[in-house]
């Protein structure tokens, strides 16, 4: 589904990807953990080209996406990305910041598209909430629509910012049980998050970046119970799992 090339990226001096060598088969589930700053959210804005790359090359499906020439808007229209702040149109209903890509597009009549906007609502729980506007809901109901919002596209491949870093903790849990049942559903995802439960729950795969450069790629099993490098022995030492990780 998506490969890195000994991908590099610099802000200036400073190294924000270092050669990332990588590959994602459809249909699995890979959750990036790491220190701040490690490069975790700078890796995954590349995918849809929100980041540009200096050197190597990212391929989805076989299609080189820096190359030049690319479309970048029917790129992002196969990606679904969900941020750490939910970005919800704020003068729009639920229903309608669900119902504005694919009538905009050309790819759903209206009523295809609020047929289906009901349905993607239905399916994270808030189709009681259709109507309401995102200043009317909660942090985690606007998350939640959010990422209804981005499966509208029917995207292939979901990327997620760390979806629950803006929540209080009484929403986190409501967020995560989402994103969950995509993963279940055999959708492909990558998930930058510290939310280490999760990660271990849901990920079939775990890499762990620091300093731009991917130390540690593990089953959740094994990162969490046997980590290689010391790097993430430190990491994961210093967190305090809430999880008997021996």
């Amino acid at each position: 589904m998506i490969g890195f090339e000994r991908v590099s990226k610099w802000y200036g001096s400073y190294p924000a990807l270092v050669e990332i060598d990588e590959t994602i088969a459809r249909g699995e589930v890979v959750v990036i953990c790491g220190p701040s700053g490690s490069g975790k959210s700078t890796l995954l804005r590349t995918v849809n080209r929100l980041e540009s790359i200096q050197a190597g090359r990212i391929r989805i499906e076989g299609r080189d996406i820096h190359a030049p020439g690319t479309d970048v808007n029917a790129l992002r229209a196969r990606i679904g990305f969900v941020f750490q702040q939910f970005n919800l149109f704020p003068h729009l209903t639920a229903l309608q910041n669900c119902t504005l890509a694919p009538v905009q597009l050309g790819r759903l009549s209206r009523s295809q598209a609020l047929e289906q906007a009901r349905a993607l609502l239905a399916r994270v729980g808030l189709a009681h909430k259709a109507d309401a506007y995102p200043a009317e809901l909660s942090g985690g109901q606007q998350q939640r629509v959010a990422i209804a919002r981005a499966l509208a596209q029917q995207p292939p491949l979901m990327l997620f910012d760390e979806p629950t870093s803006a929540l209080d903790p009484e929403m986190v849990g409501e967020v995560l049980a989402v994103i969950r049942g995509l993963a279940k559903d055999g959708m492909t995802l990558i998930c930058v998050t510290h939310e280490m439960g999760f990660a271990r729950e849901v990920a079939d795969r775990v890499l762990f970046m620091d300093a731009g450069r991917v130390l540690e790629r593990a089953s959740p099993a094994e990162f969490f119970q046997r980590p290689q490098h010391p790097r993430a022995q430190q990491f994961l030492a210093d967190i305090r799992l809430p999880f008997d990780a021996r």
